[in-house]
């Protein structure tokens, strides 16, 4: 009994080594030298910057290698198929209710009721490139964006980190190595696997970075736009807070029941990505650390090769929010009726434009316009109105997006029976220790 107890008892390392008390004495460092001296804080955006290109480096390979070997190993390709449909079946019931949670909330409480805003006053040059983007966007149609997927070479997937080409081309190659099979596939299998091994350690060490990421991140934040910066459209800003944070806790909440994991344990588990991703408004930044934490919470890895990688695109659940609600909230500023067709036609291209949100520079803006733009009710140069508060708001956006996509992992893989439960209560209780820094 003593013996299983004692292997029970996780050992505790010192305070300061943990990354979450790293990332957060960085936050609150970040937040003092902003206020302190906002020009020196501006400056140091470079290391956010750093940290960010250090993770993009890695991001493209290790989600081909994690995708191939995880279909090759899987050993049944139908099984493989039937994943990749679960998991679009359940991005898309998510995303709707997402879309009509941000929709309901923006009727219910109106934050652009009384704001009566002149369109005419507006600055259309503000919006810049971003109108130009959607109406690119809007001309281009699904038919493109289908096309877009397809890459012109493997090798140009990978250069442009574009993660969605990456894994139709991974998806090909793993589907053919575990038909070619044999002696030949598995030295083949055997080599990726073992590249993996080294990429998830060189994400170990880039890791050990996120402090510093996050301190340059959090200070540039503060010192352009300063603490108070959130006084405009508090109420915008505040309602799409409590909207993911409702959807979060409400909807993923039940769905995680339903798979038998607690949801406030499994943001604890998650939360050193969390807050490196709250300080970088990006879940670019913790894509290949996620990956190998829900595979030690104990999903099988061929869904996590799936999942996560096809979630990025597919399921953004916080965006979908953000978008339905940002449309209601200008056309209440801007004094615009909605009629019940006008709504429909907003969630019907939202379900659309939502898809191409992720890799698209300024994505937040060019998807909304995009998305104005084939609602001819509503004027477009509302956009203006959530350009100053769009990098607070991206933070939950980004937030919201990252935990959806983990719920989701978690939850295609107990539908198809490839979670572990017993080691996900272990960890979720602390009794099995993970530190992806360790590679």
């Amino acid at each position: 009994m003593s013996t299983i107890a004692a292997e029970a008892t996780v050992a505790r390392k010192p305070l300061y080594t943990s990354l979450f008390v790293q990332v957060l004495v960085a936050l609150l460092l970040g937040i003092v030298i902003g206020m302190a001296a906002p020009d020196f804080a501006i400056g140091l955006k470079i290391f956010s910057d750093a940290f960010l290109k250090l993770i993009s480096m890695i991001v493209a390979p290790i989600v081909f290698c994690v995708v191939v070997h995880g279909i090759a190993g899987a050993g049944d390709l139908k099984k493989v198929g039937r994943v990749g449909v679960k998991a679009l079946v359940y991005f898309e019931a998510m995303t709707t209710v997402a879309l009509v949670v941000g929709l309901l909330l923006a009727y219910l409480f109106g934050p652009g009721h009384g704001m009566n805003i002149d369109t005419s006053t507006l600055d259309a040059k503000a919006l810049g490139n971003y109108a130009n983007n959607a109406q690119k966007l809007k001309g281009e149609g699904i038919g493109s964006f289908l096309l877009n997927i397809i890459p012109t070479t493997s090798f140009d997937a990978l250069s442009r980190n574009d993660v969605l080409q990456v894994l139709f081309f991974a998806i090909i190659f793993g589907v053919s190595l575990a038909l070619v099979g044999g002696e030949k596939g598995e030295k083949i299998s055997s080599f990726i696997d073992a590249v993996s091994t080294v990429l998830f350690r060189a994400m170990g060490l880039i890791v050990r970075f996120a402090p510093i990421g996050v301190l340059g991140a959090v200070a540039y934040t503060v010192g352009k736009y300063g603490v108070g910066s959130l006084k405009q459209l508090l109420s915008l800003v505040a309602l799409f807070y409590v909207s993911v944070a409702i959807f979060v806790l409400g909807v993923l909440g039940a769905v995680m029941a339903l798979a038998g994991v607690n949801i406030l344990k499994f943001l604890g588990y998650l939360r050193e990505e969390l807050m490196i991703v709250v300080a970088t408004a990006s879940s670019d930044a913790v894509l290949p650390q996620v990956m190998r934490k829900l595979e030690r919470f104990g999903v099988k890895d061929s869904v996590v090769g799936l999942v996560i990688p096809t979630g990025y695109s597919f399921n953004l659940d916080a965006f979908s929010i953000y978008l339905t609600l940002a449309v209601v909230f200008i056309a209440q500023a801007t004094n615009t009726p909605l009629s019940f067709g006008d709504l429909m036609l907003v969630l019907g291209v939202s379900l659309i434009t939502s898809k191409g949100a992720h890799g698209v520079p300024g994505s937040a803006i060019v998807i909304l316009a995009a998305t104005l733009n084939a609602v001819p009710s509503i004027p477009a140069i509302g956009l203006v109105l959530v350009l100053s508060v769009d990098w607070f708001i991206g933070m939950a956006r980004a937030v919201g997006n990252l935990i959806g996509n983990c719920v989701a992992t978690v939850v295609v893989a107990a539908w198809e029976g490839d979670l572990d439960r017993d080691k996900a209560r272990r960890v979720l209780e602390g009794a099995e220790a993970v530190d992806v820094t360790a590679g």
